[in-house]
């Protein structure tokens, strides 16, 4: 069950409207970083976790603070619109500051599909999908890529907000970058939480047994560009973080397959070009 609590987490007031500023703060809401994304990516960890319920109490919790800030944000974006001219030419009548330019670089959307509102969608208006999101069901696997979207994230957050003067959006982003912070560092204590509990492997998923992979390159960095300054980092040298193998650096690497033969052309149903009947066509002509 979800209930709306009829405030914002935070609250701003832009200090004035900016439709070319609106279009960048949706890729915040709907793009594969933003807070939708990252809103159902929680929502459904926690709804498919096996794990002890502080684990999937801890998901819930900020999966649903998550859907907050698509409600801050577009809020801000509809704030951001309010009274967008509906073409460039109305846009110094309309709003005061607002340059033909920047009106003509909103989204056309903004005005035909939302009515000046936000959208489910990025900052070039393409819609949001439920592919963006990693719910696997293997916490270690699912943690991990928590961290990088929140830095993802915060990261896109950072940008908008070196890229905009408006004291009143650059105080909601640094709310939201704050609480981005917050994120990185949960999800790092979320890891170290489920190590404690006993799961020790540090490579997803732990519980598969590492005899049935072909060990021989487990451990093998293999150099497949021009030089070898990546030779220098540690993950060419050394104990693997895991403590089951010593990293093998690969100078030269080889292919360890043969050439593949081409493919038959498959039931001739199927009408494929094959490499048999070429070849019979053109001996034909012959």
């Amino acid at each position: 069950m979800f209930f709306h609590v009829k405030k914002l987490q935070f609250g701003a007031e832009p200090s004035r409207p900016d439709p070319l500023l609106a279009k960048k703060m949706q890729e915040l809401i709907g793009g594969p970083y933003g807070e939708m994304s990252v809103a159902m990516q929680y929502l459904f960890q926690g709804w498919n976790c096996r794990a002890s319920k502080k684990y999937q109490d801890m998901i819930m919790d900020i999966g649903a603070e998550e859907m907050s800030h698509v409600e801050m944000l577009s809020v801000m974006v509809s704030k951001l619109l309010d009274g967008a001219p509906l073409n460039p030419d109305e846009a110094n009548s309309v709003m005061p500051g607002v340059s033909p330019a920047q009106a003509a670089a909103m989204n056309p959307k903004h005005v035909i599909a939302s009515g000046t509102g936000a959208l489910p969608a990025d900052s070039v208006g393409y819609p949001w999908n439920g592919n963006y999101i990693i719910a696997s069901g293997n916490l270690l696997a699912d943690f991990r890529a928590n961290v990088a979207a929140e830095s993802q994230g915060r990261l896109q957050a950072i940008r908008i907000y070196e890229s905009t003067d408006d004291e009143g959006v650059k105080k909601l982003l640094e709310f939201m970058i704050a609480r981005d912070t917050m994120h990185q560092n949960q999800w790092l204590a979320a890891i170290e939480e489920l190590q404690k509990d006993g799961l020790e492997e540090v490579i997803a998923p732990s519980n598969f047994d590492q005899s049935r992979e072909n060990q021989d390159v487990s451990y093998q960095y293999w150099n497949l560009s021009e030089g070898d300054d990546s030779r220098q980092g540690a993950w060419a040298q050394g104990t693997a973080p895991d403590g089951k193998g010593t990293f093998e650096y690969l100078e030269n690497p080889q292919p360890l397959g043969e050439m593949a033969e081409p493919l038959p052309a498959g039931d001739e149903r199927l009408h494929n070009t094959g490499a048999a009947n070429v070849a019979q066509g053109v001996a034909g002509d012959d």
